[in-house]
């Protein structure tokens, strides 16, 4: 597909007082790929999505999203789906109106409705399976359909750089599934490229292009198979880690993260 590179990015440095997260990152997405995003807790996955939306400022280099410089004001053709948090339960929000904030919700006052909204909401409703609690207030949901129905928000605008921040934590198989197969979808479909941030490799290696590996304040990045070996994480930690293969999963053990194990592949910790 022609038209701008989803996402490049070049020299990045980030850091916190005098922490630094990672430094010389260079990364390019190309459309349609989809790049997954691992690391234990405070390596600055979370925060390079923040800063791709414009909400967290490099400390060096320069983020080039759709072909424009990111800033502040955001882009509409960026998608992005949030960390799952239950909503409160008073929420009175209709599943489909959480959708329809993908359409009208970067306006300013109240939202002038759109020759072929209702449609679309409707298409995406259906898109994420969620015809059947689309009409019940979003507070009363399960996390799983409350997370498909942000993402049928975030894909309301047919973005074509879809940011996820660990879109599959605390669901089911079921719903992973579901969620993933939504993403890999979209991004084969329009050719969009997709950054993914995930604590366990396993539900999406199959759908994988290439891995962003944070630690340590370093990074590598490659294929699953240039990245997930243990000589490589040994490496980029410093210390003895092992990729282990059970059954058809992989386990990550020993990658010294004593204060957040459950962040690595399947939670395993030696």
């Amino acid at each position: 597909m022609t038209g701008p590179l989803p996402l490049d990015i070049t020299g990045a440095a980030l850091r916190r007082g005098d922490r630094e997260l990672w430094s010389g990152l260079d990364l390019r997405v190309e459309p349609g790929e989809l790049i997954a995003v691992l690391g234990p807790s405070g390596s600055g996955k979370t925060t390079l999505l923040r800063a791709i939306l414009g909400l967290d400022r490099l400390s060096e280099g320069r983020i080039i999203a759709l072909g424009e410089e990111v800033h502040r004001a955001g882009n509409r053709h960026i998608g992005y789906v949030p960390q799952q948090r239950p909503l409160p339960r008073e929420t009175a929000l209709r599943g489909r109106d959480l959708v329809r904030l993908g359409i009208d919700g970067h306006k300013f006052g109240l939202p002038i409705p759109r020759r072929g909204d209702h449609a679309r909401v409707a298409a995406l409703v259906e898109a994420v399976g969620g015809e059947e609690f689309a009409d019940r207030p979003v507070g009363l949901l399960s996390g799983g359909e409350q997370q498909r129905l942000r993402v049928g928000q975030a894909l309301a605008d047919d973005p074509r750089l879809l940011l996820c921040d660990e879109p599959l934590t605390s669901l089911d198989l079921a719903n992973q599934q579901a969620v993933i197969g939504l993403i890999d979808r979209h991004r084969r479909e329009s050719g969009a490229g997709v950054l993914l941030v995930t604590h366990d490799i396993n539900p999406v290696l199959d759908k994988v292009d290439r891995i962003l590996y944070i630690a340590n304040g370093r990074f590598t990045l490659g294929t699953p198979g240039d990245v997930l070996r243990s000589d490589v994480l040994t490496d980029l930690y410093g210390a003895n880690v092992f990729v282990l293969r059970a059954g058809d999963r992989l386990v990550v053990v020993g990658a010294p993260d004593a204060e957040d194990s459950h962040h690595h592949h399947d939670g395993a910790h030696a």
